[in-house]
């Protein structure tokens, strides 16, 4: 009897966890999830700009097409050949029509670079994950992108 019982509870607690919801058409790249909706990221390539004292990241355009109203958004991210670990969050700052996140070179002013937010990747099915920032975000432009790479999916929080 205790045999059926311990069968039981494995059985619901692997149907539980189950994931049915929407999955991203593309692999390797965060799609905002609207409720039922998955909406992409921008998917672009940052131009690298070495200044005197640092390298600026600038993405093309004032603003991201994809757009979400939450500051706590969430993404579906399906994982081919980028790990979600190796994902980072940065806040970008509109400069001449340009999105672009700088990191400084000098030492004494390393404090004022771009730092990374925090985000949160939660494995919801093999292979399916869902990423959250840590804390709450205001509005402005954001960007995901992999670590050692000019790849940066953008996104507008309004």
């Amino acid at each position: 009897m205790r045999i059926l019982a311990l069968a039981f509870a494995i059985a619901a607690a692997s149907t539980a966890q189950k994931y049915d919801g929407p999955r991203p058409p593309k692999p390797d790249v965060p799609y905002l999830l609207h409720a039922s909706n998955l909406v992409s990221t921008d998917v672009d390539e940052a131009k690298e700009d070495k200044r005197k004292d640092g390298t600026a990241y600038i993405t093309p355009g004032a603003s991201a097409k994809a757009k979400t109203p939450l500051a706590e958004p969430i993404f579906l991210f399906e994982t081919k050949s980028i790990p979600p670990e190796r994902l980072s969050l940065y806040k970008l700052d509109v400069k001449s029509g340009s999105r672009e996140v700088y990191f400084f070179d000098n030492l004494r002013k390393r404090k004022d670079s771009a730092k990374s937010l925090r985000l949160s990747a939660v494995k919801v099915s093999p292979g399916l994950y869902r990423l959250e920032p840590t804390d709450p975000l205001p509005n402005g432009e954001y960007a995901i992108t992999p670590a050692d790479s000019n790849t940066v999916f953008s996104f507008t929080i309004y």
